[in-house]
């Protein structure tokens, strides 16, 4: 079992970064303890009541509630994101724990692998 660090550095719309990264985080749990970071404007794809259906897009966020139904229970937030982004915890779909960069910098290394896509 490895420990492993999926990051989600991308908005939730206009490609399939985050639809994929989020299959990847599932399917890997099986296996894997499985951290899941949010930063920059991935942090985007944890805010409540998007609408991809207006520009053609799958609605895949409710999933992120599925996480710790797989045992994910590591979820990470940048606070440094959430305050230039004007988004407050309360907005966001889970529950997750926020960090400054710094911190999850600290976290990050402490991981056998870390996914970026």
């Amino acid at each position: 079992m490895k420990n492993i660090a999926i990051i989600f550095n991308h908005p939730p719309h206009g490609t399939s970064c985050g639809r994929e990264t989020l299959d990847l985080a599932l399917a890997l749990s099986d296996i894997n303890q499985i951290s899941v970071f949010f930063i920059n404007s991935g942090v985007i794809n944890l805010l409540k009541n998007q609408q991809p259906d207006k520009i053609l897009m799958r609605d895949y966020i409710s999933t992120f509630s599925m996480l710790s139904l797989y045992d994910i229970t590591n979820v990470y937030v940048c606070a440094d994101a959430l305050l230039a982004l004007n988004i407050t915890a309360s907005e966001l779909v889970i529950d997750a724990q926020a960090m400054t960069k710094i911190e999850m910098a600290k976290l990050l290394s402490k991981h056998d692998a870390i996914i970026n896509i």
